[in-house]
This record gives structure tokens, sequence and C-alpha cells, in this order.
């Protein structure tokens, strides 16, 4: 048997009494529900931990169920982070089961249920989109970094070194919202999306948010919530409207079109990413990016100042 250095080491240290070398803890097999969840534990996690998230770019998590792969991988992992607050719907029962005999952690409870929004439709229950604003964010982070701690206590200071680095990146973030959406003028803070996922934006920075569909896009957006939102665009001169990267824009341009009917011309400002990053391995495909997209485009689609590549310059070019 050919001896390679390590071997040599651990026995010169056995020879002299001292501990033998041993050999790295596999990293942490680590799936999330969300782009957003498995992006932030990447961040944390670094080395120790292998992230997978279930839900890619443009999948719609309020809808989206489990297939057989996806439940062999949530059934052989280590740890499991899932959002909660509703979001994932059509999972929520099989994660409740799984719990009972794997980790699984729903990081989104990680915000304070004062700084919930309660859903207007089911007691008890809140609004689930708070990666919206970063400093909600925080708070998931939070969680995700006591997650991570719980499964793998040795690598807690490396943890809390990154949870302490992304906390910075994300105050950074959140400073850019606010400085930049307030430079869109008063009037114009009206935001008109394909389904009501920026209620906690509009509260952080001072929007009227207005969606086709409700909270979930499991709701159904009826004639007379169309006409209502017509009537709202046409009255406030709204001159930009948003699609969603993971909803169908067909209701978004039926507002369009009927605008028209009543000679107010409206256009679509951007597509905004609500409940999924940007594609996979962009600036955009990260929290950061998929917030300074948000940010960025709304601002500039209603009259606001920002540049055209973002915060970090990272945006893709905006179409022409």
């Amino acid at each position: 048997m050919r001896l390679t250095r390590r071997h040599v080491l651990a026995l010169g240290a056995a020879a002299l009494g001292a501990p033998a070398l041993r050999a790295a803890p596999a990293p942490l097999d680590v799936v999330t529900t969300t782009g957003m969840i498995a992006d932030t534990a990447r961040v944390i996690a670094g080395d120790h931990a292998a992230v997978r998230a279930l839900m890619g770019p443009g999948i719609d998590p309020h809808s989206f169920r489990q297939t057989r792969s996806d439940i062999a991988a949530l059934t052989r992992a280590d740890l499991v982070l899932w959002h909660g607050l509703y979001l994932e719907a059509q999972m929520e029962e099989f994660l409740h089961r799984l719990a009972a005999r794997r980790t699984v952690v729903a990081v989104g409870e990680g915000v304070p249920e004062a700084l919930r929004i309660a859903h207007p439709d089911h007691e008890g229950r809140f609004d689930p989109h708070v990666w919206m604003v970063p400093e909600l964010w925080q708070h998931v982070a939070g969680r995700i970094t006591e997650a991570l701690g719980a499964a793998r206590p040795g690598a807690v200071p490396d943890f809390t070194r990154n949870a302490d680095a992304l906390r910075m990146a994300l105050d950074r973030l959140g400073r850019y919202a606010r400085e930049t959406l307030a430079t869109v003028p008063p009037a114009a803070r009206v935001l008109v999306t394909a389904h009501d996922a920026f209620g906690y934006f509009g509260r952080a920075y001072g929007f009227e948010v207005a969606g086709i569909q409700g909270i979930s896009t499991e709701s159904e957006a009826g004639l007379a919530r169309i006409r209502d939102l017509v009537d709202l665009i046409v009255a406030r001169g709204i001159r930009a409207v948003f699609v969603e990267s993971t909803v169908a824009d067909r209701n978004i341009r039926a507002l369009i079109e009927g605008a028209a009917a009543r000679g107010h011309a409206v256009r679509i400002g951007g597509e905004l990413f609500s409940d999924a990053m940007g594609p996979s391995g962009s600036y955009e495909g990260s929290y950061e990016g998929m917030i300074d997209h948000n940010v960025t485009t709304i601002a500039r689609a209603l009259g606001g100042q920002a540049p055209e590549r973002g915060l970090n310059g990272r945006l893709a070019a905006a179409e022409r």
C-alpha cells in the first residue's frame, strides 16, 4: 500500500500519543422550497452546506406541488427550510408530516407577528411576502442562521460571521430602496401588479398597492375587479402597470386594453420578481439582485430617479 502524506502524519501523531487527523464532516444536505431561502442559506452556510431549492425561476410557490423526486430529496435532507405563513399552500400538509421525522423549519415565521400583515380573507393567517422588504428579511436570515447552527454546532462561528456580513448587505439594500423610492412623486406612488404580493413593500415605502388577484395566485380575478382597476388607472392618471415573472400577463393586458378604450394610455412598466427570483446564475437570480431589480424598475417606471443598472451596477440593461 502506498502511504500518502496524510497517512504519514496520522501515523506519526498516533505514535506520539497525539490525536489522529480527522476528516472534515461532509457538508449538510439542505433542501429549501423557494430560491430566496436557498440564496440566503448559501450565503450564511458557506462551505458547510450544499443547498438546493425545489422552486426555480418563474415557479409560483402558491400552486407548487412536490414531485416524487422532490419528496425523495426532502426525506433525505439533513435540514429542510420552508417559508411557511401559508406560502407553500399545496405542500403544507406534507411538510408538517415530514417534520415528525426530519428537521423542518418554517423560516418565514421568524418575522415577529406584530410586523406581519394579516390575511384579508383568512383569520389567523398572514401575508407571506415578507421578502419584499430587506429589513423584514433579516428576521428570516436570523431563523436560517439558528437552524444551521442547530444542525452543525461546530460551524456556528462561521455561520455567525457570514450572517453579520449579510446583515450589513441587507442594511445597504434597504437604504437604497428607501432613498430611491422616495424620489417617486407622491401622486405617482400607485403600484398595480398581477397579484397582491407587494403589501409589505407598499407599507414600507408609502405606495398604494393594487393587485388584480389576491395574496395567493390561487384566487380568481373577476371582471368586476378588472373594471375597478381600470377605473383607478384612469381616475389617477396611472401611466405604468407591472407584470410578474410567476404570473401570466393576460390580466395586466386586459387592464391596458380597458384603459385604452377609455382614452387613457398605460404601459407595462416592467416585469417584477414577486414570488421567485430571476434566472439562475444571474445577478437578478440572487436575493439582493431580485430586490434591486424591483426597486429600480418601479422607481424608473413611475417617475423616480434610479440608476439604470441599479444599486451595484449589475442589473441587466433595460430593453429598448
